[in-house]
């Protein structure tokens, strides 16, 4: 789209209605003859009618003027930094015999436009009618303190920009304030013009240089006032006071918060010093640049390839810059482009690379002015020429003046500024140099660079000089999250969740396990009561009469002591016994008097019938049933420990999770595909295969094990049983994108090139079918859901997923484990030479899908599905179709998919090469940093993972899995003492995803700040999700003896030796701090 579409043609529409307060040239008092002259990027818009304005009275002009805002002239550049000019001019008395009328101008307006470009159709401002130097307007309207105005209102008919322009423009705004410590040579005569350039992308296709020609040389003795208005871009005015923008200044800002070179502690002091003590040039000018969409994506662009942007600077003669190549040629004898010498050429390399930080639109700081050198700017710029040398030369080529630009004013010279085409004339004609014959240009200019020495511009390293420039964006390139959102989220982090049931414990115990064994022993009898008598209990059957129930009893008890079960028996309920003696009554020693033995067995005994009726009661009513006690973990929380688990490489832990979830329900088919999984990460297929074989017995329909069933049996070269299971995967869901697209692979390795052009069509037209909304794979008969990331996945890529492939979702982002290299990697089978009718046929498979352009490819789809499986062989063979594909190519999804397989492979040098090149092509993309952050944890470069990390969490969107950030960059700051950064970060980790580790990690930084307490609620939160842990019983050992508890310190520590704590460095904190306590080591005592 023309991104200026929403602007061509549209007049802009100025009414000057009423001026106040004005007054005349001699200050007479009386009414005087005035009109209003506006002019506009150079060009007059009109006269307003002669009025009469009274003294003290307002004039009513109602002066009505337009132009049309096209792209062509007068462009939305030009609206955002040049103002319309008000001029107002009195009519001076005929004098005798005087033919012709005097006029005199009163003074001068500025309109801002800006307005215009934030979407406004109209608006009305009041300006300072600022009156010339010397006049006695400019003196009354000081003594009395009322400045003269004018009322404008400005209007356009329809919206300059619409919706989605405004939305997707930007406005970069430079600006170049004062250059400090220059040479002393410099001396306010001869005059001299001191020029800053710099170029910068306002579109796709087209540069400008900005230019600011107006510093004033000032001399030491003197500081900046702050705060200062800024000026616009127009060069001088007849009015000096109607140079500056209304209502904007430059302010100050504290050193260490600037960017640019000098923010030490010494240059503050070095600042200081020149700031009042020395040489200075001043130039206050700010530049307006509107940029659109695809400006803005150039900047991005630009920034990425190169973060260093050069600012020119010289010290020209007054005469113009036309003449400064002149030089000994003479003034007939033409100069050749490369004799042009720019006196003072100096050059500050200002570091743009924090606009690309989430949230950032501004950067502020002092830059070193350096000598210019062609190859330091090749060097660190990539650039290979000058911008002042480019701004000289295309005047000085066409031999008369420029006409305005849409950078000019109406009163800048011609070479103000140079509109620069990408691969325009001057381009192409650079290479081409006089005495030059198959060298390259930019070699050629290094060399002959380096003979030449730059001597004035060495002055400005000698001074020390330094540029202090501002660059703004209206909205930043990448977007940040709000606070206000981060600290909703926040206070989210934690939910509240029911009481645990209480555990019995000590006396209470001991009653239960009485109970338990009065039930035991009750059972036992009853069986051989029914083994001697038949049924004990017959429904409908009248009762026994007293004296065959005395006879059944006396045979019952003599069976038993004949049999020996009366004493096992009693020796079964002896322990329970005696547990109750000792935790219930609290005895423990033996009795010295007989009365007191006496009395304690008949408390005993008593309490022992009332507690064994109790027992017998609950155990022979039929109606009680026992409430049965619910498991603490779900398997949605097993699913998450064994990824979390996977990811601190800690396979055995992962297995038993696995194994849990398949002893809760074994008939669920998505666990065993999870076990399946877990073996494809652990390269052992045989056992993969199996599981997702287990999953298909259970659910035919379970597309997801099909679909892995097809791949690992390709992957045994059991190619009819591949494609059996492929096939019965698309007649199941046969709007499954990624069963058609492995159906194609699967037919692309064989070369059944129809087959696979059939398959890729039908992968398209679903990927393509507009209002597909309902699951790919059906509803998944666990009633499990995706995740909100994985939701936004399926959004992202434009299509939709089955509920069981959505919830696998690898637990580990970036796996480098060694075992995965010994995966072969499969290429995509190429036709042989002259068989020219497959090659045919592969060029229509790979053609299938180039009609409409799409956000993603039906590769890209397939890849994800197959790395949260695992699959990497099937992943590398469509990564190829990807770069094949007409609508694919090497975009960042491919770079950072390649390197997710590099990482899982254990290649890490391709896998950094990889993330660079996904990088380059797309910066915001929180995943890719994600990804190196992964990276560069598994290479143990921590300090650049937790950069990374941090970004990551910076951008508006989060990353597909933010749970394993939250762990690594915790577990970074840990390692690094930044427990105040790693408390939150675990916060957010136990709110959105608790689990053990998350628990752990967060008393881990409390008890480092010495919050005991939240470290003990945490640690105790660790616990009860995994009380079989030795860390968490350390830290619990730890807080113990910290607040000084014994038998709970002990307790603790034992139970960290038995679950077999490391050696280092947690259990020799302990001992040193047992040590000091004195206690929480039973062999103390």
């Amino acid at each position: 789209m023309d991104p200026y579409q929403g602007a061509v043609g549209v007049p802009v529409h100025v009414t000057v209605l009423r001026g106040n307060n004005l007054f005349q040239r001699g200050n007479k008092n009386e009414p005087f003859l005035n009109f209003v002259r506006a002019e506009f990027n150079g060009t007059q818009l009109g006269d307003s009618q002669k009025c009469d304005a009274a003294v003290d009275e307002s004039v009513n002009y109602n002066f009505f003027c337009s132009f049309e805002c096209s792209e062509s002239a007068h462009t939305l550049d030009d609206l955002a930094q040049k103002p319309v000019i008000l001029t107002v001019i009195e009519i001076l008395p005929k004098e005798k015999k005087q033919k012709e009328e005097k006029t005199c101008v009163l003074g001068q307006a500025v309109v801002d436009l800006l307005p215009l470009l934030h979407g406004k159709c109209s608006f009305s401002s009041t300006v300072v009618l600022h009156p010339l130097p010397g006049l006695p307007t400019e003196i009354d309207s000081l003594d009395r303190g009322i400045k003269p105005t004018l009322e404008v209102m400005v209007s356009v008919q329809e919206p300059l920009l619409s919706d989605a322009q405004l939305s997707e423009s930007n406005l970069l705004t430079v600006t170049v304030e004062t250059a400090f410590s220059v040479p002393e040579v410099w001396s306010p005569g001869p005059p001299s013009s001191y020029v800053a350039a710099m170029q910068v992308p306002l579109m796709a296709e087209r540069e400008q240089i900005l230019l600011f020609s107006d510093g004033v040389l000032k001399m030491s003795g003197e500081r900046e006032p702050v705060p200062r208005p800024k000026k616009w871009p127009l060069g001088p005015l007849l009015a000096p006071d109607a140079q500056f923008i209304p209502g904007v200044y430059i302010e100050s800002e504290p050193s260490d918060l600037e960017d640019g070179d000098l923010n030490s502690e010494e240059d503050r002091e070095f600042r200081a010093e020149a700031e009042c003590n020395r040489k200075r040039v001043s130039w206050d000018t700010e530049h307006r640049c509107f940029m659109d969409a695809e400006g803005a994506a150039c900047l991005t662009r630009r920034i990425i390839e190169c973060r260093w942007w050069p600012v020119e600077i010289m010290r020209a003669p007054q005469a113009g810059g036309a003449k400064l190549g002149a030089g000994k040629a003479g003034k007939d004898k033409p100069q050749a482009e490369d004799e042009i010498q720019i006196p003072f050429h100096g050059v500050a390399y200002v570091d743009l690379a924090p606009l690309l930080y989430p949230g950032v639109k501004h950067i502020h700081g002092a830059y070193y002015l350096h000598p210019f050198y062609d190859s330091d700017l090749f060097m660190k710029t990539k650039r290979t020429k000058s911008v002042l040398r480019e701004s000289i030369r295309a005047p000085a080529a066409q031999g008369r003046p420029r006409p305005p630009s849409s950078m000019s004013s109406c009163k800048a010279t011609p070479s103000k500024v140079i509109d620069t085409q990408r691969g325009g004339k001057d381009n192409r004609e650079a290479p081409k140099k006089t005495g030059t014959q198959g060298k390259p240009a930019q070699a050629e200019s290094l060399i002959d660079v380096e003979l030449q020495m730059n001597a004035e511009g060495q002055m400005y390293a000698d001074s020390r000089s330094y540029i202090i420039i501002e660059i703004t964006l209206e909205k930043p390139l990448i977007p940040k999250r709000p606070p206000e959102e981060l600290a909703k989220r926040v206070m989210e982090l934690i939910p509240t969740r029911p009481s645990l049931p209480r555990c019995p414990v000590g006396a209470e115990r001991a009653v239960q396990e009485y109970k338990a064994q009065i039930a035991s022993v009750a059972a036992q009898v009853l069986e051989e009561y029914q083994q001697m008598f038949g049924a004990a209990f017959v429904a409908g059957a009248e009762p026994l009469d007293p004296t065959t129930q005395e006879q059944r009893k006396s045979q019952l008890f003599g069976e038993l002591n004949c049999s020996g079960k009366y004493f096992a028996f009693k020796e079964q309920m002896k322990y329970s016994v005696v547990r109750i003696v000792r935790e219930k009554m609290l005895r423990t020693e033996a009795f010295t008097e007989p009365e007191q033995l006496q009395a304690f067995l008949s408390q005993l005994y008593i309490f022992l019938v009332d507690e064994m009726h109790v027992a017998l009661n609950k155990t022979l009513t039929a109606d009680v049933q026992e409430v049965q006690a619910q498991p603490l973990l779900d398997c949605a929380q097993l699913i998450h420990f064994a990824r979390e688990a996977e990811l601190n490489g800690d396979y055995k832990l992962a297995a038993h999770y696995y194994k849990e979830r398949l002893a809760r329900d074994r008939s669920n088919p998505s666990h065993w595909f999870d076990y399946g999984v877990f073996y494809m990460l652990t390269t052992d297929y045989s056992k993969a295969e199996e599981c997702f074989r287990t999953a298909v017995s259970i659910d035919q329909s379970h597309v997801s094990s099909l679909l892995m069933c097809g791949i690992l049996s390709e992957m045994n070269e059991q190619y009819e049983e591949a494609g059996t299971f492929l096939e019965g995967a698309t007649c199941i869901d046969p709007s499954s994108v990624i069963a058609w697209t492995l159906f194609g692979l699967f037919y692309l390795a064989q070369e059944n090139f129809i087959q696979a052009e059939m398959a890729f069509q039908e992968a398209t037209k679903q990927l393509r079918a507009p209002l597909q909304k309902s699951p790919v794979c059906g509803p998944d008969p666990t009633g499990n859901t995706s995740s909100p990331a994985q939701d936004e996945e399926k959004e992202e890529v434009g299509t939709t997923e089955s509920p069981t492939d959505q919830e696998h979702k690898p637990a580990v982002e970036v796996l480098g484990e060694t075992e995965e290299a010994r995966i072969q990697t499969s290429h995509v089978i190429q036709p042989e030479e002259g068989d020219k009718v497959n090659a045919d046929d592969k060029a229509t498979v790979l053609q299938h899908n180039t009609t409409t352009r799409l956000n993603t490819t039906i590769y890209m789809v397939t890849v994800k599905f197959l790395l949260r499986n695992y699959a990497l062989q099937m992943a590398q063979r469509a990564l190829a179709q990807e770069l094949l594909c007409p609508d694919g190519g090497p975009s960042s999804s491919y770079h950072l998919a390649l390197a997710h397989v590099q990482l899982l492979r254990g290649e890490y040098s391709n896998a950094g090469a990889s993330l660079q090149e996904a990088l380059s092509d797309n910066i915001q993309n929180p995943d890719i940093w994600a990804l190196y952050g992964h990276w560069y944890y598994l290479v143990k470069d921590y300090h650049q993972a937790q950069k990374c990390y941090e970004r990551t969490l910076d951008f508006v969107t989060d990353a597909s899995d933010t749970h394993h950030i939250y762990i690594r960059l915790g577990s970074i700051y840990l390692q690094s003492g930044e427990y105040e950064k790693a408390k939150p970060i675990y916060l957010r980790a136990c709110g959105s995803s608790p689990s053990c580790f998350t628990w752990l990690g967060l008393g881990s930084a409390c008890y480092r700040l010495g919050e005991l307490a939240e470290a003990e609620d945490a640690l105790t939160e660790a616990n009860i999700l995994d009380n079989g842990n030795p860390e968490v019983w350390g830290y619990l050992s730890l807080v113990c003896l910290k607040t000084g508890r014994k038998v709970e310190a002990e307790q603790s520590y034992k139970y960290a030796l038995k679950f077999n704590l490391p050696e280092e460095p947690l259990l020799q904190e302990i001992k040193e701090l047992q040590a000091h306590v004195g206690f929480g080591n039973p062999c103390f005592r």
